[in-house]
């Protein structure tokens, strides 16, 4: 078994100390570079799984089966009746899904998949050490999750066992700061966490302290060391929310949620090190309405960025120069909903589910691979308070 540790880091003063500790964990979010096996399942089909707030309506995770050679899809049933699932992953094997329960004292379950209708049987639950968690992702062996504790500022790892259950946490880093807005970044607010591509290193967004914080990632043992230079500081008041690989991994791409912009990164692997190249904004010339970035992705090809507008309620898109890593925006498309806080692009590439959180449905587009622009498929369904989409074959 890995032994425990923990981790607590200062960040603006950058004082690090560690210590024995215990606790455990799971998590749910989907990585730049897809975690999920590429092909099908027996049938063609894939799931695709919903994650909510819950309420009157929202009961939890709701799954479908998404068809991509037709572009056919079942209704949405129940998978997992729990609180507030806001972020989903699911495990490489596509035999398990991990859930945030995003509450106060907030926790992560561990499901098993149900062949045939896709419905979950839950198999553990385990605090995340912090308030408020909003974001899970596994390393690329699916052996450690991590989880991202917004309330509370803080980020965790654990250890997934073979039977999709979760030990005794490797790693907790609390984070201490504030930012430039004395209302949204009174302290520190962590917001995303995912792996390097290779492996290595461990990249946290957070949103009250404008930083994009790098550890060292030691995947026998599930530990996170602070890197040298721990963080790399961003525009103050932006409030880095989410990022994204390239699939070869020279460049990072960063949706500030205050700043509606998007900074374009290259990323040194050897080093963890990160470069600021650009910031462009996700918004039109002239827009003053209110508006808030959620999420963003690169499409597996490396060639185009997304990234999703609140308030202007749109997906910009923009092309990569593959020798740069600059961008150049291509389009905004209406999501045809409000509050699109998620979406995701399927394995095949060819489609782009978006939740809108706001009108409680999913819209699907047609992603054409030449231009990176999205057309509406036709598609949308009915899900309360959507906020996360995950795929995995269908089994």
């Amino acid at each position: 078994m890995r032994p425990l540790a923990k981790t607590i880091v200062e960040f603006g003063g950058a004082a690090q100390t560690s210590r024995r500790n215990f606790l455990r964990l799971a998590a749910c979010a989907v990585p730049a570079i897809p975690l999920l096996a590429q092909a099908p399942g027996v049938d063609g089909a894939y799931f695709v799984y919903i994650g909510t707030y819950t309420g009157p309506e929202s009961k939890g995770i709701y799954v479908l089966r998404f068809h991509p050679s037709t572009g056919s899809l079942t209704e949405p049933v129940l998978a997992a009746e729990t609180p507030n699932p806001t972020f989903l992953t699911v495990h490489p094997n596509g035999k398990f899904v991990f859930a945030v329960d995003e509450g106060d004292r907030g926790s992560v379950r561990s499901y098993a998949i149900e062949s045939g209708d896709g419905r979950l049987r839950a198999l553990d639950q385990v605090p995340t050490q912090g308030g408020g968690p909003c974001y899970v992702s596994l390393d690329r062996a699916g052996h450690t999750l991590f989880a991202a504790n917004y309330n509370t500022g803080s980020i965790a790892a654990f250890p997934v066992k073979e039977d999709g259950r979760l030990g005794d946490a490797s790693a907790f880093v609390q984070h201490r700061g504030s930012g430039a807005d004395p209302a949204r970044q009174a302290g520190p607010h962590a917001h995303w966490i995912e792996p390097s591509p290779d492996n290595r290193f461990v990249l946290a967004c957070d949103l009250g302290l404008d930083q994009i914080l790098v550890y060292r990632f030691d995947a026998n043992k599930g530990t996170l060391t602070p890197n040298a230079p721990p963080f790399l500081k961003m525009t103050p008041g932006s409030g880095p929310r989410h990022a994204a690989f390239t699939p070869d991994g020279r460049f990072v791409y960063l949706a500030s949620e205050m700043a509606s912009t998007v900074t374009a990164m290259a990323y040194d692997a050897k080093a963890g090190a990160l470069r600021q190249l650009q910031i462009v904004s996700m918004l039109p010339a002239g827009f003053h309405g209110e508006n808030t970035a959620a999420e963003i992705a690169v499409d597996a090809a490396g060639r185009f960025v997304y990234a999703s507008n609140r308030g202007h309620d749109s997906i910009a898109v923009f092309s990569i120069d593959h020798a740069t890593g600059k961008l150049t925006p291509v389009d905004r498309t209406p999501t045809q909903g409000r509050e699109p806080r998620n979406f995701r692009i399927d394995p095949t590439g060819r489609y782009l589910f978006a939740a809108n959180q706001n009108s409680g449905d999913v819209v699907v587009f047609h992603v054409d691979a030449k231009s990176g622009r999205l057309t509406p498929a036709g598609k949308k369904f009915a899900v309360d308070k959507a906020v996360c989409v995950a795929f995995t074959p269908a089994i």
